[in-house]
């Protein structure tokens, strides 16, 4: 199992929490709207090394999720945009096109410096 896709929260918004009580965290590259700046996780804009599909693992700071399914656009938004909401509902009917739904998990608080990584 390789590290497909990396990456590290460079800036947090100061309304991250909102979401929270939703299941979900959003992150973005610098380029995010005025109007969801203040709501997301800001990250570099980088290109995965494979597809993110299902039954891989979205790991956040050393803990491990499994991915349940991925949104149609999700990875074209990720590597154009930064932008990704990650779902911790563990319910694939919730997954929005841009969305990745994991397993049902507590949504983690991320930080400056935060890693995000996608295993194959």
């Amino acid at each position: 199992m390789g590290v497909i896709y990396e990456n590290e929260v460079k800036g947090i918004g100061d309304m991250v929490e909102a979401f929270k009580d939703e299941g979900v965290f959003i992150l973005f590259g610098d380029n995010a709207p005025d109007t969801l700046k203040d709501f997301c996780y800001t990250i570099t804009v980088k290109k995965a090394l494979d597809i993110i599909k299902e039954g891989q693992t979205l790991e956040i700071d050393g803990v491990s999720y499994k991915i349940l399914s991925v949104g149609d656009v999700m990875q074209k938004n990720l590597e154009a945009l930064g932008h990704i909401t990650v779902n911790f509902s563990g319910d694939v009917e919730k997954g929005l096109p841009g969305a990745v739904v994991v397993e049902k998990a507590e949504v983690p608080s991320l930080s400056v410096g935060s890693v995000i990584r996608i295993f194959a």
